[in-house]
């Protein structure tokens, strides 16, 4: 038999995703103060201290005015931060 058919079939893994993460817009709420960046969000135990990169997803509603700094977001995110009075940067 082939070596090919021998071998098990696996998925492709990308290396980025080890080190990237998404955050959803409702647990913002746990992060003090009014600056959301990636050192934030480690403080408030959102995202593991590993994390290079973060991205904001819009699931659930942000209930006070933020600035999101060096933190990537959905437009559906951004437009939500927006209209809470809130700005991304």
């Amino acid at each position: 038999m082939p070596l090919q058919r021998r071998l098990p079939k696996v998925g492709f893994r990308s290396k980025k995703s080890a080190d990237a993460a998404e955050v959803l817009l409702y647990r913002l709420v746990k992060v003090a103060g009014d600056v959301v960046d990636l050192a934030s969000l480690v403080a408030a135990g959102i995202i593991s201290g590993d994390i290079k990169r973060a991205k904001l997803v819009k699931q659930g509603e942000v209930t006070r005015a933020l600035t999101v700094r060096g933190v990537a977001c959905t437009e559906g995110a951004k437009a939500a931060i927006l209209a809470a009075g809130g700005s991304v940067e």
